[in-house]
């Protein structure tokens, strides 16, 4: 698991916990903001795992 997958989980889980205190204490802008830093989170994770795929590939065929 490399820097940019662990900060998107993260962000994920401070995300949702955000959304749902949001809704919670009936906060729109907390529950919007929430819904956003999840979504950031998805990318930063995403960006990760193309990053691994990406090494995991140039790895395998340096060995060939």
């Amino acid at each position: 698991m490399n820097d940019k997958q662990t900060k998107g989980a993260f962000d994920q889980v401070k995300g949702e916990a955000k959304k749902q205190f949001g809704k919670l204490t009936d906060n729109e802008s907390m529950e919007a903001e929430g819904r956003l830093d999840k979504g950031k989170g998805k990318l930063k994770e995403t960006a990760g795992d193309m990053k691994e795929d990406v090494s995991r590939a140039f790895n395998d065929s340096s060995r060939d």
